[in-house]
């Protein structure tokens, strides 16, 4: 009887051992940050506000260059993701030159060993919204941002596609999602302390 107790408690033990296995740790970055955009919506500006709610060490340039990377011993890049044609015409560019700007920022941050955080904050208004019928400038900044970046920081009524799920499982990145933009504050919080 006890044989069968203990070769039962023992199988029980193997099977569970999957699951009592320690849970991956949470995700991680490091300050100074460098925040910028990809596409120049104003969800760059409300990334701006949480990390100065939080009091983190950043500076934000929404058109950084390679050489802003290379001005401070930066730890982290986030690259806020979303498209506005508005903001683009009045910095003067259009998407292909932020995708490749962005591309190049990726690059360079690969290069110093940095955390690249990839940011979409404005939900699926803005990814669905665009500037006419078949805009696909906010999907293109997706694209050149998110299957690049280590963390995915998504509004979750932005996700409401699994379109940022599906990239974070095919990549293995890490995807925190947020219900409300408040809830950013925490998650910062947590993110960088």
């Amino acid at each position: 009887m006890k044989k069968s107790a203990f070769l039962l408690l023992a199988a029980l033990l193997l099977a569970a051992a999957p699951f009592l296995a320690a849970q991956p740790a949470a995700p991680k970055a490091e300050t100074p940050i460098l925040l910028t955009s990809c596409g120049q919506s104003p969800g760059v500006g409300m990334m701006s506000v949480i990390l100065r709610k939080v009091g983190l060490a950043y500076d934000l340039s929404p058109l950084a260059t390679t050489a802003d990377l290379k001005a401070k011993p930066y730890k982290t890049l986030i690259v806020v993701m979303g498209a506005s044609l508005k903001g683009m015409g009045a910095a003067g560019i259009a998407i292909e030159d932020e995708l490749k700007r962005t591309g190049a920022l990726i690059d360079e941050a690969r290069k110093l060993k940095m955390k690249v955080i990839g940011a979409h904050v404005e939900g699926m208004k803005r990814r669905a919204q665009g500037a006419d019928a078949g805009d696909t400038t906010d999907e293109q900044s997706i694209d050149a941002v998110a299957p690049r970046a280590d963390i995915l920081l998504v509004w979750k009524d932005g996700n409401t596609d699994g379109r940022f799920s599906a990239i974070a499982a095919a990549k293995k990145l890490a995807l925190i999602e947020f219900e409300k933009q408040l809830d950013m504050v925490k998650i910062c919080e947590t993110l960088f302390k």
